[in-house]
């Protein structure tokens, strides 16, 4: 799978059943060439019309699974919720 597949996956988590949005990075561990964690863009401040100011951190160990359309994770997202 390429990364721009793999970007436009949404990311659902299993635990409440909600949306977080869809992939929009990657976190890599330089010494040993891994995946780290998902990036996700967080809550849109005001309709969306300013950005977000926060992102989803997700490690890579939550990952349930990933289908054709979307990424199933398992995590709380008041502890995975990082301002930037």
């Amino acid at each position: 799978m390429r990364f721009c597949e793999f970007s436009k996956k949404e990311v659902v988590n299993i635990s409440d059943g909600k949306c977080l949005g869809c992939t929009g990075d990657l976190l890599f561990d330089e010494c040993h060439g891994r995946i780290q964690a998902l990036v996700i863009r967080g809550p849109a401040r005001w309709f969306g019309c300013f950005g977000c100011d926060s992102e989803y951190i997700v490690d890579w160990d939550r990952i349930v699974r990933i289908g054709p359309d979307v990424i199933l994770v398992e995590v709380c997202p008041d502890k995975i919720l990082k301002k930037r």
